[in-house]
């Protein structure tokens, strides 16, 4: 659906739009991806409102996969879908790997089911064969003074079986239709209010190819009403196909198939750079990306969640537990949501420096294995020497690292056993002129000191009486190239906490280094 599209519905709320339905006793939703690529964060989304919804309510959350495309769908996506659900922690009651009393929960395996729904929806007269081409129904458009591209006209509503037989004669296959019936259809949206379709807006649609290939127009309604589902939250770009369902739900519960026309919730788009709608192809919808580049999955849940909702006007940080507490779809904004990273890294940040600092540097290892940092890719097969760095160290780079593929860049040098750390192009362009002085001084003035004695806060009392006090030197030309000579970076943890961790040789030897590199 256009932008054009979802404006023209806005024009159609009604004044009862803040008058939003009562949820049914029992909620039961669901997730119903389609495994054509990576999961993206509008997929997580979803997944994450239905998610809240369910266990707001102590409802159900059904997890099934539309898997009828086969030109489109792959085992790797399906794959990436699970994985990604299961590292979210969106645990599901019912559905894929789990079971349930509805199954099987793929589409793949339930073709019988929809071949008997449709042929029963032929039986009842609530569907019909149609033999029209795309090229017969733009022609029949054009001879009539329509845009070509109207869509279908209702041609073969009527067809006598003579006609039929006339059709099949010349080797045509029929699609299935459904006949949209000659009125207004409306519904109370949970998220933006009352909407009304007029009559005659929505064409008769296709259920089922020529081919005998069932549609999503059919495939996702009877899947519902056969498990049950009496609450649809789902993407905003399928708002216009919304008519078309509960006319199909109307037939299916004519039929004793459905229970109820179930309750819709149409979730906003979310915007990408320039006001775009967020493309699966931008780098910021892919979710493994953001997990590769150290989003720890509280602080992405946490910053989807505000795509559209918030737990109150001035708050943006909060833990899923909040969520379920205080999640009601209905609070949902119509609006657009802005996907905005700086933001998101932002509240990830937070979210970092709520871990306990065993589990932060658990999460961090395998990152710094990826980096080349340590040794292997688990807390347990660590060196000892390592392990006890990071402990040591965890309290200086905990709150100061966004995501968790920053860590690296901060205990890397700590890990290193090398006496020379190559300084980064940003860290060497602080050296001035007075760098090498100042190396030399402070290599003097730590040598002094007992091994025993070198601690944090007595280097920095040693050291600043006698580059800063004696010698007169600014803190900044003081204490910035020794802070490259430690970490090779411009910005690192506190610089004596990371001398007292490396110890007094190796601190040393890294001034002197940088010194013989000044040369």
């Amino acid at each position: 659906m256009t932008q054009d599209t979802t404006q023209e519905l806005d024009s159609e709320v009604s004044s009862k739009a803040d008058v939003k339905p009562e949820l049914p006793e029992n909620v039961r939703v669901r997730f119903c991806p389609s495994p054509t690529g990576t999961p993206h964060v509008g997929m997580v989304r979803t997944a994450l409102f239905n998610w809240a919804e369910a266990r707001h309510t102590k409802g159900t959350f059904v997890f099934r996969i539309e898997d009828t495309d086969a030109q489109r769908d792959s085992q790797e996506s399906y794959d990436q879908i699970l994985e990604a659900l299961r590292w979210l922690g969106l645990t599901w009651d019912e559905g894929i790997d789990v079971g349930g009393p509805h199954g099987p929960y793929r589409q793949s395996e339930r073709t019988e089911i929809y071949k008997d729904v449709a042929a029963k929806l032929l039986d009842a007269g609530f569907a019909y064969e149609s033999f029209s081409t795309p090229e017969e129904i733009e022609a029949r458009n054009a001879a009539a003074g329509r845009p070509k591209a109207f869509g279908y006209d209702g041609f073969d509503r009527n067809l006598s079986e003579e006609q039929k037989e006339a059709f099949r004669a010349e080797g045509r296959k029929p699609a299935i239709r459904i006949k949209m019936p000659d009125e207004n259809i409306s519904f109370n949206d949970l998220i933006r209010g009352e909407i009304e379709f007029k009559a005659g807006s929505v064409p008769d649609y296709v259920i089922v190819r020529p081919n005998g290939d069932p549609l999503y127009t059919l495939t996702n309604p009877v899947d519902d009403a056969m498990m049950d589902i009496n609450v649809v939250l789902r993407g905003e770009d399928l708002l216009s196909s919304t008519p078309r369902q509960i006319v199909l739900y109307r037939y299916l519960m004519e039929l004793g198939i459905a229970k109820q026309v179930p309750l819709f919730g149409h979730m906003p788009y979310v915007m990408g750079e320039g006001k775009k709608k967020l493309s699966k192809r931008d780098p910021e919808s892919n979710l493994f990306l953001h997990r590769e580049n150290g989003f720890i999955r509280e602080g992405l849940l946490n910053y989807l969640a505000g795509l559209g909702w918030s737990i109150s006007a001035d708050r943006d940080v909060f833990t899923m537990e909040e969520m379920i507490e205080n999640f009601d779809v209905r609070d949902v904004k119509a609006n657009p949501a802005h996907f905005d990273l700086d933001k998101a890294i932002a509240i990830n940040a937070e979210h970092i420096r709520m871990l306990e600092p065993d589990d932060f540097l658990r999460r961090s290892i395998p990152y710094l294995f990826k980096d080349g940092a340590v040794s292997a890719e688990n807390w347990d097969e660590l060196t000892d020497r390592e392990r006890q760095i990071l402990t040591d160290s965890v309290g200086l780079v905990q709150p100061r690292v966004r995501l968790l593929g920053e860590v690296s860049g901060m205990v890397a040098s700590l890990l290193s056993e090398e006496e020379y750390i190559e300084p980064e192009a940003d860290a060497r362009k602080q050296l001035k002129d007075s760098a090498a002085e100042v190396l030399d001084m402070a290599v003097a003035t730590m040598a002094e000191i007992p091994a025993e004695e070198f601690k944090a806060e007595h280097v920095h009392e040693v050291l600043t009486a006698e580059l800063v006090e004696k010698a007169g030197i600014k803190p900044r030309l003081a204490f910035g190239p020794v802070r490259v000579a430690v970490s090779g970076r411009r910005v690192s943890p506190p610089l004596f906490e990371s001398m007292e961790i490396l110890g007094k040789d190796l601190s040393i030897a890294r001034l002197a280094e940088l010194r013989k590199h000044l040369d």
